[in-house]
């Protein structure tokens, strides 16, 4: 194998130094990432990725290197492949509240919130997330504002949310004891810089986690398509819903990925005249709504006593060749 690429990694550990390597190779056309620790003389190695994607191999490192970096470590050649992305840009301002919430909220406070936000988002019937995210509730939980003035100094509070919430949320804070006090400037000294860029690359690690799965998953549907698997099949591999597995087609096929075997397998069980009317109804109505169509095509009730969610289904992906044969005439035109 050739090592095509290798970087030092160190971090300070009860006043020792601790050791290791992060290592690309590549042998008879497949790529290899490996980590390397030293410590007390021992060698431990760790395979991180074999395989011939180089794409996928970038996904793991970011991700793998997020995490060693959360742990303390630091490269020796920084900046590469994007490890460092932001940091200086993020240095300062609201990341840093947001970083100290997390490490020093009061979980209490927060679990009330939270119970809080639950119940209000039942009774308003909106999404919890439309009512406060939870870094909000952190911010509120770590620095027990009791003033509508103090709360208006956190981030994502503003009057909007202030006029419509505050009240509750100060019902929740007030008399509550606090070592901390406003404005928050002083959040800036005190909070440590190896703290806080712990915690950035804990974000960072999340957020390549999220890519690595995404791309897994997209990898095992186009594998699964390739191998000529059924969407229950795919489904069962891919931990995707049905739904979700039918919108990442739609964005498969926009990007020229054959999705034909796979829709026509699943749509052989669907009349051709159904599928016709179908097809004419999005000519005459558009293909943005799903609703509009199913009336027009079967009326107010249910075809053939099918499952709702299966119908949609079958809307869903004859919408997939519509929107292609629409985009293939008008390139044509």
């Amino acid at each position: 194998m050739e090592v095509i690429f290798m970087n030092r990694l160190s971090r300070m550990s009860d006043q020792n130094e601790e050791h290791a390597q992060l290592w690309i190779g590549e042998e008879e056309g497949e790529w290899h990432l490996g980590w390397t620790r030293y410590e007390e003389g021992d060698r431990v190695d760790a395979i991180w990725y074999d395989g011939s994607s180089w794409d996928e191999l970038l996904h793991v490192y970011r991700h793998q290197l997020a995490i060693q970096m959360g742990e303390g470590y630091r490269p020796l050649l920084q900046g590469l492949f994007h490890e460092n992305d932001d940091l200086k840009s993020r240095s300062y301002g609201g990341q840093r509240l947001h970083c100290y919430s997390e490490l020093y909220g009061n979980e209490g406070l927060y679990m009330d919130l939270c119970i809080w936000r639950r119940k209000r988002a039942a009774s308003d019937r909106k999404a919890p997330y439309f009512i406060a995210t939870n870094r909000l509730l952190r911010l509120i939980s770590a620095f027990v504002p009791q003033s509508i003035d103090e709360l208006m100094q956190l981030p994502g509070v503003g009057e909007n949310k202030a006029s419509e919430y505050g009240a509750e949320w100060l019902e929740l804070t007030n008399g509550l004891e606090r070592s901390t006090s406003f404005p928050l400037e002083w959040v800036y000294t005190v909070l440590k810089e190896q703290e806080y860029e712990s915690w950035l690359y804990k974000q960072r690690e999340q957020k390549y986690k999220q890519e690595l799965d995404r791309f897994t998953t997209r990898k095992q549907v186009l594998e699964g398509m390739k191998e000529g698997h059924t969407l229950e099949e795919i489904v069962n591999r891919s931990g995707l819903s049905r739904r979700e597995l039918i919108e990442l087609l739609e964005t498969l096929d926009l990007e020229g990925y054959d999705t034909d075997c796979l829709l026509d397998a699943e749509l052989a069980v669907m009349p051709e005249e159904e599928q016709e009317a179908v097809w004419s109804a999005y000519e005459e109505l558009g293909d943005t709504f799903l609703k509009p169509v199913l009336h027009k095509v079967y009326g107010g009730e249910k075809p053939g006593g099918s499952n709702l969610e299966q119908v949609y289904e079958r809307l869903r992906m004859i919408r997939i060749r519509f929107r292609r044969h629409t985009e293939t005439e008008q390139n044509a035109g």
